[in-house]
């Protein structure tokens, strides 16, 4: 690969990495606010997410100048493919953790409701998995990137059984029916940011291996 090539896919694995690195902040502070009934921090959360959309572009831009002025073949072309799309799925759970503190804002002026759901347990395994998928990219890891697609049964397990808990309160207290529903959106969010983390890991295979697996079921099995 040529040194000028080279240079620019650090500088581009470097933006990559900052991005990830606010995107997780930004999950992360959603469910704390949640949490502690936060206003003040989910209404940070809000704030900050320009900042994520001008950092996607700007992965976005550098992705398009290397294929325009460098022209990279074979895995290097995969890659900056890849970059793009995955740049797109940060933005995406960027997204996500907004959703989540306008969520967490909502239940923040409501009555407290007891649910046996450990929201923090599920944005630590979603998290990892992102963490994971991205290491697989920048360690050209095809191994990790399988791991993430199987681990990321797991999460929709937990939201499934967030599903069941929700529909039994709303049967036991259909009064909190609103609360609930705010609750299993929150659920859906992190079990949407599972499934940003399963794209990603996609994209590392295709990079590396060439092939798409999406939409195959074998895949998943064991």
């Amino acid at each position: 690969m040529p040194n000028h090539l080279q240079n620019a896919i650090s500088s581009l694995e470097e933006k990559l990495s900052l991005l990830s690195h606010n995107v997780e902040k930004q999950l992360k502070g959603s469910i704390k606010a949640l949490k502690n009934r936060d206003i003040e921090l989910a209404q940070k959360v809000i704030t900050r997410d320009e900042e994520i959309d001008v950092m996607e572009v700007e992965v976005e831009e550098d992705c398009l100048k290397i294929l325009a002025l460098h022209q990279p073949v074979a895995i290097d072309l995969r890659y900056v493919t890849a970059v793009l799309k995955i740049n797109n799925d940060l933005e995406r759970v960027g997204d996500l953790a907004v959703n989540i503190a306008e969520r967490a804002i909502y239940l923040s002026k409501k009555s407290h409701i007891e649910i046996s759901f450990d929201f923090e347990e599920m944005t630590t395994k979603t998290m990892a998995l992102i963490k994971k998928s991205l290491k697989s990219l920048y360690t050209r890891s095809t191994e990790l990137a399988y791991e993430v697609i199987h681990e990321d049964e797991e999460i929709d397990d937990m939201n499934r059984k967030m599903y069941k808990r929700v529909y039994e309160e709303i049967k036991k207290a259909p009064e909190n029916v609103k609360v609930l529903v705010h609750c299993l959106s929150i659920s859906r969010h992190l079990e949407r940011v599972g499934d940003y983390a399963t794209n990603i890991a996609e994209d590392v295979i295709y990079m590396i291996e060439g092939k798409i697996i999406r939409h195959s079921a074998e895949v998943y099995e064991d």
